[in-house]
């Protein structure tokens, strides 16, 4: 199966090269990017008609921190994934041609925004992981992987969350797709890697900079299962 991953589009979702040849498409949430469920809702509406009317097969996603209108109106909006043939994932699993996927939009607490919990909480949420889990699906990445990013104080550091490299060495999925962290100054974030003791192979499928919205400065990766 080719996979294609991308996340963190912030509404600039029309300028991504679509590959030819994809059968899963997987989205790590963060399609909009306004506090104010109000003024998020095109944003994020725009996204699902957009991705919707893509020619794949399977279409895959989760939200992120900055996802107002489906944090606020999950049912409604998990009916406009039903209608355009969208899985959405929010701390569950599906299985798409014998792969066990599993996502969670949750974060680490950072700011006022959705979907997160305080790093001490994150724990008992990745107890959920299913230990058969082929692909992992969330909006932040684990720590010491692909998250390196400025603090409040403009110092460098590893933004991921701990408790979930913890789970991801328990349940060695296939891949682990991610976001939130993006490309910034001095600093690249999207791409992939692995750690030298685990097969996974982890990915941050960021697509902007800090500071440069309105261009991209990737545009996802590809894998093939």
């Amino acid at each position: 199966m080719r996979i294609y991953h991308f996340s963190d589009s912030h509404s600039y979702h029309h300028l991504l090269q679509i590959p030819e040849n994809i059968d899963l498409i997987i989205f790590s949430g963060d399609e909009s990017n306004y506090y104010d469920v109000y003024k998020n809702e095109p944003e994020c509406k725009d996204f699902i008609n957009w991705f919707g009317n893509l020619p794949i097969k399977h279409k895959v996603m989760t939200a992120g921190n900055h996802s107002a209108f489906i944090s606020k109106h999950t049912k409604e909006f998990r009916k406009l994934c039903e209608y355009y043939g969208i899985i959405y994932l929010e701390n569950e699993g599906v299985e798409i041609e014998g792969l066990k996927i599993w996502g969670s939009p949750y974060s680490p607490t950072f700011g006022n925004w959705y979907f997160m919990k305080a790093r001490d909480k994150m724990q008992k949420l990745w107890e959920n992981i299913p230990d058969d889990t082929d692909i992992l699906v969330t909006h932040t990445p684990p720590r010491n992987c692909l998250d390196l990013s400025y603090n409040r104080n403009h110092q460098l550091e590893f933004c991921g969350c701990t408790n979930l490299l913890k789970h991801v060495f328990r349940v060695k999925p296939k891949l682990h797709l991610f976001g939130h962290i993006h490309n910034c100054e001095g600093v690249l974030n999207a791409g992939t890697m692995k750690l030298a003791n685990l097969d996974t192979i982890f990915s941050n499928g960021s697509v902007v900079t800090d500071g440069r919205f309105g261009r991209l400065s990737s545009n996802g990766n590809i894998f093939e299962l």
